[in-house]
């Protein structure tokens, strides 16, 4: 069950995708070079591998457990806890003003996901913490980031998102929690949230619950929604812990997977209501969460490359060990491991192409974030942002549909012994299942390519990055060598589809919205694809130059021979995507519904 983080890999992303010594370049930034992601990702290492993979396993089979409104965290959790906020790991890229590094998101990325591979029932707290800080520092007042965000950088305390309800679903315009002001400027919130993630523990002292709730007499719909602060313990003028809120846990789920994680049924105001703090402006709260969203929502994203990445490290250790049958090739005149059998090569390199594409893109998106966010050049900071936000469903949605086929690869290089729950195999494609539908799925991604990304500005953004991906195709045709030649050919394939692809959903959006919606999914499968393979398309590049100059001869034919077989094996599926998107949208809505 051990794990090793893959540093080598993401410092290369870093290095030369993300490029983290222009970061360094950055107001506020400048101590956050090559030099120093190196020394933290290097100690991130450490504590991951040591302290978090160990628990893994065990979490799985002694999940979080709830009696009495109490819920208690695997064993060993509490403690790897304490070590997680004596580390500072929580606060590696918050403000200094309130306690955090300020490192780079580029570096925190990186982090997160050793958090997720190491143990991703436990990096779930952290995550939601995140999110729940990035909506304070945006949208919440002075006096609010003074009592909750400093104990919230540190780890002291934990966050949560309360968004959905038992009727609501990912429909957030049916939400019914209701927040009635009182005089003193609080208000007192009723209702029941459901789906939520680490929404009662012991591993922290207090928990600050973000909850949505209608003001009465608010708009009905999405527009009459505000955002408030209800934390589990009231918290007094000096900061210290006062009188337990109106807000308990009535029960957690039994799922599937990310079992040691516990997600809670919370019930406010059975007591005569919670106390809750507005944070901004009333019926602004969706404009809030979506903060938090976008920031789980990336995290999220990068679940599925860690959960891969787990999963392909544990298949590639069985697939060296197990001994079965003779290479078909007669290269070895006995049983052998299996490693030497074509269709397992096959499947560890899918495995292999799939996790390091898809955490190249995650690094990219990072690096963008960045810029847009403390760049000092006003168009530089717009452009990024641009970049960032279209990438962020395809991190989401691209990633985590990637993760259920490497974790079931997985399992099918273990064969039989990969169905049995000991081998540990079946843990990461049961863990998996849960990223493609938490933070809006698969399909509310995709939604948010078509919508917002792409339809919105006539396809702008989404023609831009083509524009950058067909230079990548010219240096690679320039590089000559065979395996960039590969590159280049598929890359312009995928990305012609991908043009034609956007063409009919600028096109057909509003004339034609189910034709376009039908194929919105594939169409975020493409981009996806498109994006993964322009970043391995570059990482090729890169990796050919430093091999010319005698550079880690082991690393850098890998990183050249998974780039190739992402371009023959990955990139090939984008014209046929193209081809059900564009001319198969009829079928999917031709039959009856009551032939269903």
């Amino acid at each position: 069950m051990s794990y090793t983080a893959p540093v080598k890999d993401m410092l290369f992303n870093m290095q030369h995708l993300a490029h983290i010594e222009q970061i360094a370049q950055i107001p506020g930034f400048e101590d956050a070079g090559f030099d120093t992601a190196q020394a933290v990702l290097e100690e991130c290492a450490k504590f991951t591998e040591g302290v978090l993979a160990p628990l893994n396993f065990e979490g799985d089979k002694n999940p979080s457990s709830w009696k009495d409104g109490v819920v208690t965290a695997t064993p060993g959790f509490k403690e790897a806890f304490r070590q997680l906020t004596e580390g500072g790991w929580q606060g590696l890229q918050h403000p200094q003003d309130f306690g955090g590094q300020g490192l780079p998101k580029t570096i925190g990325a990186a982090c997160m996901e050793m958090l997720n591979s190491s143990n991703m029932s436990f990096a779930l707290c952290p995550l939601l913490t995140d999110g729940a800080i990035e909506a304070l520092l945006t949208a919440g007042s002075d006096e609010l980031k003074a009592i909750y965000l400093e104990k919230l950088i540190s780890g002291q305390w934990t966050g949560t998102m309360n968004l959905t309800e038992p009727q609501a679903g990912s429909d957030l315009a049916l939400v019914r929690t209701k927040a009635d002001p009182q005089p003193d400027g609080t208000y007192k919130i009723f209702g029941t949230k459901i789906f939520i993630t680490w929404g009662e523990h012991d591993m922290a002292e207090n928990i600050v619950h973000l909850v949505l709730a209608r003001v009465a007499g608010a708009p009905e719909g999405v527009k009459g929604i505000s955002l408030f602060v209800v934390p589990k313990f009231l918290v007094n003028k000096d900061g210290s812990l006062g009188a337990r809120n109106d807000a308990h846990c009535v029960s957690i789920e039994h799922k599937l997977g990310i079992k040691a994680s516990p997600t809670a049924v919370l019930q406010f105001g059975d007591h005569g209501g919670a106390v809750g703090y507005l944070v901004g402006q009333e019926n602004r709260g969706l404009e809030y969460m979506f903060i938090m969203m976008n920031a789980a929502r990336y995290g999220v994203g990068l679940q599925g490359v860690a959960i891969a990445e787990r999963a392909y490290q544990k298949a590639v250790q069985y697939a060296k060990d197990r001994v079965q049958s003779r290479p078909v090739d007669g290269s070895i005149n006995a049983s052998a491991a299996i490693i030497h059998h074509p269709d397992v090569k096959r499947m560890l390199m899918t495995m292999r192409a799939y996790t390091e594409g898809c955490r190249a893109m995650a690094s990219t998106a990072a690096a963008a974030y960045d810029a847009a966010h403390h760049h000092p050049d006003a168009q530089v900071r717009k452009d990024n942002a641009t970049f960032y936000e279209f990438m962020v469903p395809l991190v989401k949605g691209y990633s985590t549909e990637m993760s259920l086929e490497v974790t079931s690869l997985g399992v099918q290089v273990h064969g039989g012994m990969g169905f049995i729950e000991e081998t540990g195999a079946a843990q990461y494609y049961r863990d998996a299942k849960i990223l493609t539908i938490y933070e809006g799925t698969t399909a509310i991604q995709a939604n948010d390519l078509v919508g917002r990304k792409t339809a919105r500005d006539g396809g702008q953004s989404a023609r831009a990055i083509a524009a950058q991906i067909e230079k990548t195709e010219a240096e690679l045709q320039a590089s000559g060598t065979p395996a960039a030649l590969a590159m280049a050919r598929r890359l312009a394939a995928a990305r012609q589809a991908y043009l034609d692809v956007v063409d009919f959903v600028c096109g057909g959006a509003k004339a034609s919205p189910n034709a376009v919606f039908a194929g919105s999914v594939p169409y975020l499968m493409l981009a996806g694809n498109l994006v993964a393979g322009w970043q391995l398309g570059r990482s090729l590049l890169v990796a050919q130059d430093l091999l010319q100059k005698g550079q880690d001869e082991a690393f850098m034919p890998a990183k050249i021979a998974t780039a190739q077989f992402y371009a023959e094996h990955i990139l090939v599926k984008a014209p046929g995507l193209r081809d059900s998107i564009v001319e198969g949208a009829e079928s999917v809505t031709a039959l009856a519904l009551d032939s269903f």
